[in-house]
């Protein structure tokens, strides 16, 4: 399979033959996101980047949806929602549920956690395990849960 990178970049020419300036956009935005972070750090950013790039470019369009929601514009919300829709697909299929829990345990296992003073030691592996699999505001109050009894 190729890099997701690459994919990206297949998809924007693709976009541009078909018009679609909505993806053609939000295609452009991430790739200049991409870049922003390859000249800023000096490197190439291998995949597990990439979706941490794409992971934080979807956070930021739903706290935009929230405002723009409770600011009464649905049209910007909606522009926003559109844009979601084209970044998901790179994303790794998400955690959801039983298999959330699974990954959680393990992680507090490995670890040793006892309680609510071990939530750090358990959110730094579980950060970098689940990165685009899971929304980790949500993962946050799962092993809050587990950790609490």
């Amino acid at each position: 399979m190729p890099p997701i990178k690459t994919r990206i970049q297949d998809e924007m020419k693709a976009a541009m033959r078909a018009k679609d300036s909505v993806r053609l956009g939000t295609i452009r935005l991430l790739l200049a996101a991409i870049k922003q972070r390859e000249v800023d750090e000096r490197i190439e950013l291998d995949d597990a980047a990439v979706i941490a790039v794409i992971d934080k470019m979807i956070k930021q369009r739903r706290d935009a949806i929230a405002q723009f929601t409770s600011g009464g514009r649905a049209d910007l919300a909606q522009a926003e929602s559109a844009e979601i829709a084209v970044l998901e697909p790179y994303l790794p299929a998400r955690l959801e549920g039983a298999e959330l829990d699974a990954e959680i345990r393990a992680v507090i296992d490995s670890v040793q956690a006892s309680g609510a003073q071990d939530i750090g030691k358990v959110m730094g592996p579980l950060k970098s395990r689940l990165a685009g699999r899971a929304d980790m505001a949500q993962v946050s109050a799962r092993v809050k849960a587990l950790l609490a009894g």
